[in-house]
C-alpha cells in the first residue's frame, strides 16, 4: 500500500452544498445506483428499483434490522436553561452514554416531559457524558426508557441535514425491516428498499439479518493526519442463528451498508463472536475477508465510511468514483442516492 492510502488528506474531496440530500427520494427506490462492476472495470448509472437486475444470482444478502431511536430531546435545567441532550448508547441497562450541548457539570439534573429526567453521573475525556434516566424518581432501565423517548424526543438527523425533524422523519429515516430498537443513525443503503422490493429479493436470494446499533461516532470525521492512528468508535452488535450459518458458508455475500459489512467482518477476524462490541476499522490495507459486494450511499470526506468503501475497490478508484457521482450530480449522504460495488 502507498503511503498517500495512509494519508488522511487522500480521502477529502469537495462537495457542492446541493448535492447534500436533506430529503429522501420519493419513492424509496428511484434514488439513483452507481453500478461500478469490478471484473470488467465498468460503471452503469441506473436507479435503486433496478438493483434486482445487478444482484449476482448466488449471493446471500445480509440486511442490518437496527431502529433508530428517538435519540435527541429536548430539556431544561432547574435554572430553567434549555439542554439539547442526545443519546448515544446504552453502555448497561442505566448507565446511557450521552452528547449535551454546552457546559453541564456532574449530579446536574435535567428534566423533559412526561416526568422524564436525567443525572449527569460522569463526563468522559472524549466530552460525552453518562447520564443515568429517572421517571417519577424511579431509576429507568434502557429498554423501559425506550417508549417514553418514542413519545417526546425526535429522530436524530444528522448533522449536516440543516433542518429540524419533520414527522416523514419518523419513517423515513428508517428501514422498512427495521426492527431491534438501538440505533441513533440510519443504516442508509437499507433506506432505499421498499417493502415490494425487498420481499421479492428476498424471495429469490438467500438473506439473513444481523443488527448493529449504529451510534454517533460514525459521523466522526477522521482528524489524525494518517489514518491508522484514528481511535475507531465501538458499537453494539448482534448475528442472528440464520446470519451464522451464511457466515460460516462459502456463499459469495452481498452486504447491505457498511454496518453489516463492518459487522460481517469483525466476525470473520473474531470467529465464535456472535454478539458484543465490534470496532473494526476497514481501509486499503485492512480489506474484507469475507464480504464480496457491497451497497452503499455516498459518504463525507475524511470519514471512516469512506475509507470502507477504498478497502474493495482502493483509494484511486474510490476518488473516480466519486469524481463521476459528483459529476453526475448524484445526492450524497444519509438520504441520498446509492452505489452497488460488484
Amino acid at each position: 500500500m502507498s503511503n498517500k492510502e495512509l494519508l488522511t488528506s487522500s480521502y477529502d474531496f469537495t462537495l457542492p452544498d446541493e448535492l447534500i440530500a436533506s430529503y429522501p427520494a420519493s419513492p424509496r427506490d428511484h434514488a439513483k445506483l452507481l453500478v461500478y462492476d469490478r471484473g470488467t472495470d465498468t460503471i452503469t448509472h441506473t436507479f435503486f428499483y433496478n438493483l434486482e437486475q445487478f444482484l449476482p444470482e448466488n449471493c446471500a444478502l445480509i440486511f442490518n434490522d437496527t431502529k433508530v431511536i428517538k435519540a435527541r430531546l429536548f430539556g431544561k435545567k432547574s435554572s430553567g436553561g434549555k439542554i439539547e441532550l442526545l443519546i448515544n448508547r446504552a453502555l448497561n441497562a442505566h448507565d446511557i452514554n450521552v452528547y449535551i450541548r454546552g457546559k453541564i457539570q456532574v449530579a446536574t439534573e435535567i428534566f423533559f416531559d412526561e416526568n422524564l429526567m436525567a443525572k449527569v453521573m460522569k463526563r468522559n475525556e472524549d466530552g460525552s457524558r453518562e447520564v443515568h434516566f429517572y421517571q417519577n424518581n424511579k431509576l429507568l432501565r434502557f429498554e423501559d426508557l425506550l417508549p417514553i423517548i418514542d413519545k417526546i424526543g425526535h429522530i436524530p438527523l444528522p448533522p449536516y441535514i440543516q433542518r429540524a425533524d419533520e414527522d416523514e422523519d419518523a419513517s423515513e429515516y428508517q428501514s422498512v425491516f427495521a426492527r431491534q430498537e438501538g440505533a441513533v443513525a440510519a443504516p442508509t443503503a437499507s433506506l432505499h428498499f421498499t417493502p415490494t422490493q425487498h420481499e421479492r429479493i428476498c424471495k429469490n436470494h438467500k438473506h439473513a439479518y444481523i443488527t448493529l446499533h449504529v451510534g454517533s461516532g460514525t459521523f466522526k470525521p477522521v482528524e489524525a493526519d494518517i489514518i491508522t492512528q484514528h481511535p475507531m468508535h465501538s458499537e453494539y452488535y448482534d448475528i442472528s442463528q440464520e446470519a451464522k450459518i451464511i457466515l460460516d458458508s462459502d456463499i459469495p455475500i452481498l452486504s447491505v451498508g457498511t454496518t453489516s459489512t463492518r459487522t460481517i467482518e469483525f466476525y470473520a477476524r473474531h470467529k465464535n463472536q456472535t454478539k458484543g462490541e465490534a470496532n473494526l476499522f476497514l481501509y486499503p490495507n485492512n480489506k474484507p475477508l469475507r464480504v464480496h459486494h457491497l451497497l452503499t450511499n455516498f459518504h463525507l470526506p475524511k470519514s471512516t465510511l469512506l475509507m470502507l468503501v477504498a478497502s474493495f475497490v482502493g483509494l484511486e478508484k474510490t476518488q473516480e468514483l466519486y469524481a463521476e457521482a459528483i459529476k453526475e450530480k448524484y445526492r450524497f449522504y444519509s438520504y441520498g442516492d446509492a452505489m452497488l460495488i460488484l
